[in-house]
């Protein structure tokens, strides 16, 4: 009986990864440094985990961007127009990020994660071939260790159902089968895990024939374990019991419906994901002990293997940084390398081995954390519960018609057809981060920090005005993080000082902990947006995230159901919307660049998650007067299944990601003839190139062959945060002239 994990944080305890990628991109460090501190985080990951009692420690887990990225390497399925780019490296970032002269990948969500995967672009020519030489490196640096290591893998099925492809999808699957075999064949005396989460989206019976017959070849003389997550794969694990794998990885969190009873029969190694690898609640240590005991009665010990439901990649590092959080929080929630610590007891009280003084210790924790958190009056708030149980048909919607209500918004606000804006944020600049930091450790004064706020919010509205900006936004400068920002002022939502999580390449995020009721005890956002409509005639967003991508980007509390803490977000977030309008606010945005990554894998859960998420959105937004204009923004969505879902929350204005897309997301607009106003990113804000006016006007005259022009917004892909200003001032600029020019055309 082993311990495993699926997968493990490469960013770092410290973010050291985010900082050596960030150097090198700005020319501050070399490859030579950049990779000397990827091997050393390797190897530190790795004897962190072989200390803590993991038998199976996985390499090629690691990344400097994307494991699908990587596997786009391994495969040379390189697109054409980055071989230009000698330097392997460089190729490989510009892919991810775009340069000067190329544009980035499309990236969107690893399924219903917050992580984002750069999108492989597959086609039937291309001639694929192995790349080990990534594997082959960290292979060499642990085994310098002493640790025997199974080496992750994308599995092709999976890889090739995320892509986006030319041609027949099955073809290229079969011109992987050979080369996947190659790479299997030169590390065949190792654990190979092969990852196969398509499998948990029901799958269709071509699927699992494509299934079967891969793994019929890929298997023979190997030791090959397939994972799944996120969800149960029952169809799969039938299927692959027939295969000649040794065994299956299965998430019996997320999947808690998983059925082993197949690969029992046929003799298969069964790893029970037990361990939360998506959330930071602690682990009922004993109760996953019997569980598992119950689980595998029949099953001999030696083919049952404990570990994490999934790659720990989504939590953060380790609580040892924690040391301003409340202790009784901090007891209720463990980190990655707490969490390699639940896997051992975890195992040894399976196994009835006797527990060493740290086990005891790690138990007895658990267990008293387990006692307060169910008791504690610091969750419980019996207004914040009357609130949501008073909720009445009335409060889910808005008080006119759309139809009627736009006309209204027009007249009020008089912008022309294509009017102009921004997502919201405007650069997070090291200056600014100092100032926010300086204030958080009493550094400066809050005077000094407001007066230091409000200059660059007005010299953000400066700007806006200068380009000629339709509607403008006051530029975030206050904000950290769209949702740690809200959680920070919300009751029953904590924070850590060091929760970092990976969003994509050097992006990380800190998560705040929803642990008890949520309410709103003063106004969040008015004092800045009101100051910044005082500098200005134009109309100024108000900018609100909102209730269920509050929820999908933080570790929510696990102890009640999502829909009753999203209801409970909804009303903080509505009371926040009603002082913005009462304060004089005519367009206010309430972002839901989260909503799809929510959506439940199989499709039998999703009507349940549809009827509260839109349900929360409309509680948040309806209590507006109809003059009052309702924004959202979704980020990286697939539209063409949740059509219905974005309608019913009746907003005036969805901004989308759309420029890495070819508008394709658009016709899916145009198809369902959606009655709102659509705001198509019209350039890529993840990279750092400007693009050219020209290049905007033809975006936007590509996007009025769809869409017709007295509907559509022009502005960005999404936030400008992360950009520079000398970047970002000439891109709107263009992007306003872009505008400009099509709109005389349109006259």
């Amino acid at each position: 009986m082993a311990t495993y994990v699926i997968g493990f944080p490469r960013i770092g305890e410290q973010r050291e990864l985010k900082k050596a990628l960030e150097s090198y991109w700005s020319g501050k460090s070399s490859q030579e440094e950049l990779k000397k501190t990827a091997s050393d985080l390797r190897k530190r990951h790795w004897v962190y985990q072989k200390n803590a009692g993991i038998d199976l420690i996985s390499i090629n887990d690691f990344s400097f961007y994307d494991n699908m990225l990587d596997t786009t390497i391994m495969l040379n399925a390189v697109p054409e127009k980055y071989k230009d780019i000698e330097d392997e490296l460089d190729r490989y970032f510009a892919m991810a990020r775009g340069d000067k002269t190329h544009k980035a990948m499309e990236m969107t969500k690893w399924f219903n994660t917050n992580y984002h995967y750069i999108v492989p672009e597959l086609n039937e020519n291309m001639e694929f071939k192995a790349n080990t030489s990534k594997i082959k490196e960290e292979l060499e640096e642990i085994k310098e260790l002493g640790i025997t290591p199974k080496i992750n893998l994308i599995g092709p099925i999976t890889y090739v159902r995320l892509s986006k492809v030319e041609g027949n999808a099955n073809n290229i699957i079969e011109k992987l089968i050979p080369v996947y075999k190659e790479i299997i064949n030169e590390f065949k005396d190792y654990t190979i895990q092969m990852d196969e989460p398509y499998f948990v989206t029901n799958p269709t019976n071509q699927d699992l024939e494509l299934l079967e017959k891969t793994y019929n070849e890929l298997a023979k003389d190997a030791n090959i374990y397939v994972a799944t997550y996120f969800e149960h794969s029952n169809e799969a694990n039938a299927v692959l019991a027939k295969t000649p794998i040794k065994g299956m990885f299965l998430d019996f969190v997320a999947g808690n419906e998983n059925s082993i009873k197949e690969l029992v029969n046929t003799g298969k190694e069964i790893g029970i994901g037990i361990v939360n690898g998506r959330n930071v609640w602690v682990n009922d240590i004993e109760k996953s002990a019997e569980f598992i005991k119950g689980l595998t009665e029949a099953v001999d010990s030696e083919k049952v293997h404990i570990g994490s439901s999934c790659s720990l990649l989504h939590v953060p590092y380790t609580l040892k940084y924690e040391t301003k959080m409340d202790e009784d929080i901090k007891s209720w929630i463990s980190y990655a390398l707490e969490k390699l610590d639940e896997i051992r007891v975890i195992n040894k009280l399976v196994k009835n081995e006797e527990l060493s003084a740290t086990d005891k210790e790690v138990l007895e924790g658990n267990k008293i954390a387990i006692s307060t958190r169910k008791t504690s009056k610091k969750i419980h708030d019996t207004i914040v519960q009357d609130r949501v149980s008073n909720l009445t048909e009335k409060d889910k919607h808005r008080s006119m018609p759309f139809e009627e209500r736009i006309k209204l918004q027009h007249e009020n606000l008089k912008y022309p057809i294509l009017p102009t804006t921004t997502i919201g944020s405007f650069p997070q600049t090291p200056e600014l981060r100092k100032l926010r930091r300086d204030y958080k450790n009493s550094l400066i004064s809050e005077e000094k920090y407001k007066e230091e706020i409000k200059k660059m919010i007005a010299e953000c509205v400066k700007f806006q005005e200068e380009i000629d900006l339709d509607v403008l936004v006051h530029g975030e400068f206050e904000r950290n993080d769209m949702v740690e920002y809200f959680g920070e002022q919300l009751n029953g939502v904590a924070f850590s000082q060091n929760g970092w999580v990976q969003s994509y390449g050097s992006r990380c995020v800190k998560p705040p902990l929803i642990y008890g009721d949520v309410s709103r005890p003063k106004d969040m956002t008015v004092e800045w947006i009101t100051y910044a409509q005082s500098l200005t005639n134009r109309p100024m967003k108000g900018m609100l995230t909102g209730p269920v991508t509050m929820l999908n980007w933080s570790f929510v509390r696990d102890d009640q159901p999502r829909k009753d803490t999203a209801y409970q977000m909804a009303l903080a977030i509505r009371d926040e919307v009603e002082a913005l309008e009462a304060a004089g606010i005519k367009v206010i945005q309430v972002d839901e660049a989260a909503l799809r990554e929510g959506y439940p894998l199989r499709n039998e859960k999703r009507a349940e998650y549809e009827d509260w998420a839109i349900t929360s959105f409309r509680i948040t937004t309806s209590s507006v007067k109809p003059e009052t204009q309702i924004h959202t923004h979704m980020c990286y969505s697939e539209f063409s299944d949740i059509m219905d879902a974005i309608e019913d929350m009746d907003a005036d204005v969805i901004s989308i990601e759309n420029a890495r897309s070819d508008n394709s997301l658009l016709k899916i607009f145009k198809e369902r003839g959606y009655k709102g106003e659509i705001g198509p990113g019209v350039y890529d804000i993840h990279s750092p190139r400007i693009p050219s006016t020209q290049e905007m006007v033809e975006q936007i005259n590509a996007i009025l062959e769809v869409l017709p022009a007295e509907k559509v917004w022009v502005n960005p892909d999404c936030g400008l945060k992360t950009r520079k200003w000398e970047e970002v001032k000439p891109s709107l600029k263009n992007m306003v002239e872009a505008a400009k020019e099509v709109r005389n055309k349109l006259k």
